[in-house]
């Protein structure tokens, strides 16, 4: 089991849907304290809170809003045991929207706010992994990462910066805050995936299965949970890097 302090909390970026969503109520269960951030007030939160996860209104659209997000942090909390950069949006070129706006919007997201937000809360990871031995940051990347995409080309570049801020920052906080990603290929569908896109996105792995959040969810627990790993890439993939060359 990771170290729970009832003052540190567990940061999620986007937690208020999908996979930081489902780590966000799981680290709960085990009695983690969570914050997570969301972009607007929804049903959901009401629940969320009731269930003891704490929330935090915050726009990566601007710097000011990480700003913002950092400052509350830093006013609630004197240390946190986790920042996990769940936040993330998946724009494709040329639909509808310029070209530079879907790489700067990629890159705001996906680089730009876990960069700044990596060093206006060093201090606070540092205190929580000086008194029990470590915390962790935790970038939520992507299989394309590695790969590269036609379709989403922009996405694929700031998910691969992201992964190169993972060796940065390693460097920078160790020994006391782990750095690592998790870079899956397709853990869970929409409910508005039709059979066919099912089946097909099912058979892109060796594997043969699209497993669904829990094994997102697992891998983040081991990171958590890990006492000799930092600055890596761990890859949830159900072996697809090779059904590629099948």
């Amino acid at each position: 089991m990771h170290n729970i302090d009832e003052h540190s909390p567990v940061v999620i970026t986007g937690g208020a849907q999908r996979l930081g969503l489902a780590v966000a109520r799981a680290l709960r269960a085990e009695g983690q304290p969570v914050v997570i951030t969301y972009r607007r007030e929804r049903p959901l939160l009401e629940e969320l809170r009731a269930q003891g996860i704490a929330t935090i209104q915050a726009d990566f659209a601007s710097d000011d809003g990480v700003e913002r997000l950092a400052n509350e942090l830093r006013e609630r909390y004197s240390a946190l045991r986790a920042l996990i950069h769940n936040a993330s949006e998946w724009l494709p070129e040329g639909d509808g929207v310029s070209d530079s706006v879907v790489l700067d919007r990629m890159m705001r997201v996906h680089v730009r706010a876990p960069y700044l937000l990596n060093l206006a809360c060093g201090e606070l990871l540092q205190n929580h992994g000086k008194r029990h031995g470590y915390a962790d940051i935790i970038h939520m990347s992507d299989y394309v990462a590695s790969t590269g995409s036609s379709k989403h080309i922009a996405y694929a570049a700031s998910k691969a910066a992201l992964d190169n801020l993972t060796l940065s920052f390693a460097s920078k906080y160790a020994p006391t805050v782990k750095v690592n990603s998790v870079a899956p290929a397709l853990l869970m569908f929409n409910p508005e995936d039709d059979d066919d896109y099912r089946d097909r996105a099912a058979r892109k792995s060796l594997l043969g299965i699209v497993p669904g959040e829990t094994e997102g969810v697992n891998a983040i627990r081991y990171l958590l949970d890990s006492r000799y790993l930092t600055g890596k890439t761990i890859a949830p993939d159900g072996g697809r890097h090779l059904a590629r060359a099948v």
